[in-house]
């Protein structure tokens, strides 16, 4: 090995171990929702947008309908142009519970992301004083909403994003889906997050978001980036832009998610997402550089025999080892995989920037080439 890649290989390993170390201590202070919170005695709305999820909302619809501790909240569905029977499918689940209503909502513009516009009508109709956004694919435990909420004011926050519990069975999801924790806990200082003013300093994740509603309008709300496909990390910066503090906890505990199936679904979900979320190609390049070069390069140099790689290896395993647990993800054998999971994922970004530049960005049937 030469000098030079050695000392690439000392470098990295030693950037393993330091991000192992920040996801241990973002571990311990990570926020999470109470386990016996009180009643909640505000009005909430819960707000679901939907477009052809008749084949997976009915468990998320029973999980509304039963929760506990909120007696003045209302749930409310907007179908999104769905073909598949999507609001037959609420109604019949929710056989004339009075909480729950169904809306036939408005295309958005051409080319621009469905979910922030549903996501804006949603708000517009909603009463409570607090908004609880909610994917159709999240199935939330009798006591999500009212210990979300419970976050919520305890802490005096304007938003919170209890970050669900990633099903993931199948190979490709179980190589992919443990990155989404497992990255804010290594690069996001949470607690400084947390007090700090700076957008760039946020996470999110709007398979189940809860906001104030003041603070919602106060910011622009959904409306206000309505052509951004990462619509939730964008309203979570709008909402620290406008003086509101924001923050994701571990709602492992609250909520689960199957966000992808198989890897047809991952590789169009994350193409539709990962060039909007690197910002630009410099950054993508950069992004993509530095991960492998301190999850990837310490694995290929440990068969290589090189001690430095091994310790990098085995450091950059146990961080991925330590989000998964504390967030209620597989642990074992997976961990083991990660620099893999690095590499799926890199091959992710540049295939997400190369349809980014031939303009055919799709998702649920629509384009995205107005998408930020």
């Amino acid at each position: 090995m030469t000098p030079w890649l050695s000392a690439a290989v000392r470098g990295a390993a030693a950037g393993s171990a330091v991000s192992l170390l920040h996801v241990l201590v973002n571990a311990r202070l990570m926020r999470v929702p109470p386990a016996h919170p009180p009643e909640c005695g505000e009005e909430v709305s819960v707000l679901v947008p939907a477009r052809d999820e008749a084949h997976r909302i009915a468990p998320t619809i029973r999980s509304l309908l039963d929760q506990e501790g909120v007696p003045g909240m209302e749930v409310v569905v907007l179908d999104d142009g769905s073909t598949d029977g999507t609001a037959d499918e609420v109604l019949s689940v929710a056989a004339g519970d009075v909480r729950l209503r169904v809306v036939t909502g408005e295309p958005p513009p051409p080319d621009l992301p469905g979910k922030p516009h549903a996501c804006a009508q949603l708000a517009a109709m909603a009463r409570g004083r607090v908004l609880v956004f909610v994917d159709a694919d999240v199935v939330l435990a009798p006591h999500a909403v009212a210990a979300a909420i419970a976050l919520l004011r305890d802490n005096r926050l304007d938003a919170v994003s209890p970050f669900p519990r990633q099903l993931a069975d199948d190979p490709a999801t179980r190589l992919v889906q443990p990155l989404l924790q497992w990255s804010w806990l290594t690069f996001l200082p949470l607690r400084l997050a947390e007090r700090s003013p700076r957008p760039s300093l946020s996470a999110a994740n709007g398979q189940f978001l809860v906001v104030d509603t003041e603070a919602y309008h106060r910011c622009g709300g959904f409306a206000g980036v309505a052509t951004a496909v990462l619509d939730d990390l964008a309203l979570m910066r709008a909402i620290k832009r406008g003086g509101g503090r924001g923050i994701v906890a571990d709602g492992s505990s609250v909520a689960v998610c199957r966000m992808y199936d198989g890897w047809s679904e991952l590789r169009e979900g994350y193409a539709k997402s990962l060039w909007s979320a690197t910002g630009s190609p410099v950054s993508a390049v950069a992004l993509s550089g530095v991960l492998a070069w301190l999850y990837v390069l310490p694995a290929v140099a440990a068969l290589a025999g090189s001690r430095a790689g091994a310790a990098g290896y085995l450091a950059g395993v146990l961080g991925r080892a330590v989000a998964a647990r504390r967030t209620g993800g597989r642990v074992w054998p997976d961990a083991l995989a990660h620099p893999i999971s690095v590499g799926v994922l890199v091959s992710l970004v540049a295939r997400s920037w190369w349809s980014r530049w031939r303009g055919d960005l799709r998702w649920k049937g629509r384009s995205l080439r107005g998408s930020t």
